[in-house]
């Protein structure tokens, strides 16, 4: 009897079968870790901006700007590849600094936040806080 060579198809559907387990596992723990690396650049964006505004708030003893479009809290913020930044407050003494996931980045939903006293605060699929930047799961 000549000896075979190659592989059944059994054999086949049991490694196919052992792709698939593997790539429903691996798939999720990737596209978090993208989300993660996604959510650093809104973070270091917002204390980067906060860092501006108090330089601002030195120069010029307000928050506010001096006029439509006047650096920093206009046309100065840095666009951003996964975020929109914003300042819905921005007067003389309170200042609030937003940075709100875009869907066409898998961030709908991310939204982060830092005021004029640095108190930081997120909401997330993941949770909300008042206290802290909620980055991963089960942070803060």
């Amino acid at each position: 009897m000549p000896k075979q060579r190659g592989f059944t198809l059994i054999e086949l559907m049991i490694v196919v079968a052992i792709i698939g387990i593997l790539a429903t596992i691996a798939l999720p723990s990737y596209q978090d870790y993208l989300r993660r690396g996604r959510i650093a650049e809104g973070l270091s964006a917002l204390s980067e901006t906060k860092v501006k505004m108090e330089q601002w708030f030195q120069d010029h003893r307000t928050y506010a700007t001096g006029g439509i479009g006047t650096y920093p809290c206009g046309a100065g913020l840095p666009a951003l590849k996964s975020f929109t930044l914003s300042c819905p407050t921005a007067d003389a003494n309170n200042l609030t600094i937003t940075a709100t996931g875009k869907s066409e980045a898998n961030l709908s939903g991310f939204s982060y936040s830092i005021n004029q006293a640095g108190v930081r605060s997120s909401a997330t699929p993941w949770g909300s806080s008042t206290s802290c930047w909620v980055d991963k799961k089960g942070a803060c």
